[in-house]
């Protein structure tokens, strides 16, 4: 008859519960895993498969009782982890969606809004195309798998401790947060460049014949424009998404490195 002590089933529990803690925080916050309009049931269900995949891989670390004060200490930890690499992605499509917004907002579409379901606040039509788009480029490009193989890789680079001491480099996360700005602007710059000119000839062609009605047939011509020209550069974006979402990967990837030493 096989007799487990309670010491053991203990054990059993915390090697299980603790990686669990850490995927649930990157599935809470990653897109499209975290989207709101997930099922609560299928997004705990998903995460109990990979952390019942992910257990056995971990190194040995000693054990704490997860009632005491160390223990919830250290779920508390594994949580702020999985949000850290989880909201590393999440800042990938936050750039994607400032592309289409300012995008949107060039082209004359800023009040064309709809509710978005994952931030639960209005975003512009351009913005919600956009991530359409990288949405269906991260799962054609395999950016789940390799993912979640940064996710069982995490526990290799920042080893789950006991001594509250995750290795988890936050500095390197916020100096990501600025891919934001350069990337949305980036992926954006070719529209606002056209768009410019656009304006500029309109502006021309406003003090050649002051009798035109400027403001009748310049919205009109800037939409126009706009589609126009996001139809042409439509398909040279899966570059520029597939470097960001590269990117993004091998951020995660060094969250438990040490950023380099500067030499002042």
């Amino acid at each position: 008859m096989i007799s487990f002590a309670s010491k053991d089933l203990i054990d059993l529990v915390m090697a299980f519960l603790w990686p669990l803690t850490r995927v649930l925080g990157l599935i809470a916050v990653a897109p499209p895993f975290g989207n709101r309009t997930i099922p609560l049931r299928i997004k705990l269900g998903f995460g109990i498969i990979i952390a019942l995949i992910v257990t056995p891989t971990p190194p040995p670390f000693a054990n704490a009782d997860a009632l005491s004060f160390s223990g919830m200490m250290i779920l508390a930890q594994q949580f702020v982890i999985g949000l850290g690499m989880g909201f590393v992605m999440r800042l990938v499509f936050a750039a994607i969606e400032m592309a289409g917004t300012v995008a949107g907002m060039t082209m004359g579409l800023g009040f064309a809004s709809f509710f978005d379901p994952q931030t639960r606040g209005n975003t512009s039509a351009v913005s919600q195309f956009l991530v359409l788009v990288a949405t269906v480029l991260f799962f054609s490009l395999n950016v789940h798998h390799a993912l979640l193989l940064a996710l069982m890789d995490s526990f290799k680079s920042i080893p789950i401790s006991t001594t509250l001491q995750s290795g988890f480099d936050f500095h390197r996360l916020a100096i990501w947060g600025e891919q934001i700005f350069i990337a949305g602007l980036r992926l954006s710059i070719p529209l606002i460049a056209a768009l410019l000119l656009t304006n500029v000839a309109l502006g021309i062609l406003t003090r050649a014949a002051p009798q035109l009605n400027i403001f009748g047939i310049g919205f009109s011509i800037t939409i126009t424009v706009g589609f126009l020209i996001l139809a042409a550069i439509l398909p040279y974006l899966s570059i520029p998404i597939e470097n960001l979402f590269q990117q993004g990967i091998e951020t995660m990837q060094t969250l438990g490195k040490s950023p380099p030493h500067q030499i002042p």
